[in-house]
């Protein structure tokens, strides 16, 4: 099993938010995820549970729509959680259990 942290959506060589939006934070957030769980030897169908944390919960259906372009059926559980703030800014994070 691997847990790993909460994602943002930085770019890693910058390490600065890719722009102000949620879909765009969105995506660079599950890049990010993706990465981490290549690293980890699996990939983002090794998931078994996200959690979503957002500043804007009106905001959920259009970050799950997103989640469906980078994780395959059937998608794992998922708990959103509204947040009144999140590191640099952000208005996304995302967090993983994986099953290597």
């Amino acid at each position: 099993m691997v847990y790993t942290s909460g994602q943002i959506g930085l770019n890693p060589s910058t390490g600065e938010l890719v722009g102000p939006s949620t879909a765009e934070q969105a995506r660079q957030a599950f890049n990010n995820l993706k990465a981490v769980a290549e690293k980890a030897g699996g990939s983002l169908a090794s998931v078994v549970k996200f959690t979503l944390f957002l500043t804007d919960l009106s905001e959920f259906a259009e970050v799950n729509a997103i989640m469906q372009e980078f994780v395959p059926q059937p998608y794992p559980a998922r708990s959103t959680v509204g947040v009144a703030s999140l590191p640099k800014g952000a208005r996304f994070e995302v967090e993983a259990i994986l099953v290597i």
